[in-house]
């Protein structure tokens, strides 16, 4: 069996900034989660080590780099979905966890729920002997406008995985748009805007959410498969469309349970990479990644 991983660092990528440092570690990480499918990992285990991957390294706005709301609290959102069984897991606004997305993934498999939010969110990763934050202004290393282009810069990291069993999964975390309102919730933590994955497809979305919010992105893109028959570049293609109509901008990254990979963006860049079974790694940052079938 073939197998597929796509990884991001965000959208919205600034053309005068370096992006080296980022370019390299996603190189890395790209190639150790390769190596990881190879020898038959699962699919949603890989989903969430690229993304505490990604957190850990301070170097998106995710996980350690996050940025600070308006009133300089850290609220951050995740979830994550396993194709096989549709099952999904989701965290909103939580605060004082080092991987927002371990807590998701705990929702998804330790409680009767999809979502949890805020304390409540925060105390059940507490519960479940999460690695809390004890000191946030240390830890965390956003700072507004830091490689941006406005008030509302949107980073996000996250993941899609085909294993060589033929299961998808998807993960994506956040720490949303720099300055952003107390308690302002994008598309990341939410199911079928944010992440989707199921038996055909896995997507991740990076951008300005409230645009991925209204066509309900993630999904509409399995949806323009499962429905229309459209492929996977084609579909993810049209769903950018849709968001460009009304006025947003992003990306997204997604593969298919054939082993195809898409990485579009409608942004000035993508932080992105990629490899398959049949294709070695590859990085893009502002060039776009070739469509993989």
């Amino acid at each position: 069996m073939s197998f597929a991983l796509a990884i991001h660092g965000g959208a919205g990528a600034n053309p005068k900034r370096d992006y080296s440092e980022q370019s390299a570690h996603l190189n890395e990480l790209i190639r150790r989660g390769g190596a990881r499918l190879q020898s038959g990992a699962a699919a949603l285990d890989v989903a969430v080590e690229m993304v505490e991957a990604l957190e850990v390294s301070g170097l998106y706005y995710a996980g350690r780099g996050a940025a600070p709301n308006s009133e300089g609290d850290y609220e951050l959102d995740a979830s994550v979905m396993n194709g096989a069984d549709l099952n999904a897991g989701a965290v909103v606004s939580i605060s004082g966890i080092a991987h927002p997305i371990a807590a998701a993934r705990k929702v998804m498999e330790e409680s009767p729920h999809v979502t949890l939010a805020g304390a409540g969110a925060g105390a059940f990763a507490r519960a479940r002997g999460l690695e809390t934050v004890d000191e946030p202004a240390l830890y965390y290393t956003g700072k507004a406008g830091h490689g941006g282009h406005d008030n509302l810069v949107h980073g996000t990291v996250g993941a899609a995985v085909l294993d060589r069993q033929g299961r998808l999964a998807a993960a994506t975390s956040t720490s949303g748009t720099i300055n952003k309102m107390p308690g302002r919730v994008g598309d990341t933590p939410l199911i079928g805007a944010g992440s989707w994955a199921d038996s055909s497809v896995a997507v991740s979305c990076t951008g300005h959410g409230e645009f991925f919010i209204r066509v309900s992105a993630a999904h509409d893109l399995a949806a323009r498969m499962a429905y229309a028959g459209a492929g996977l570049a084609e579909a993810a293609r049209q769903v950018l469309d849709n968001v460009a109509a009304i006025g947003g901008d992003g990306g997204l990254i997604a593969v298919s349970r054939d082993g195809g990979v898409t990485m579009p963006f409608n942004s000035q860049g993508m932080k992105c990479a990629a490899i398959t079974s049949r294709h070695g790694p590859c990085v893009h940052v502002f060039d776009r990644a070739e469509d993989w079938d």
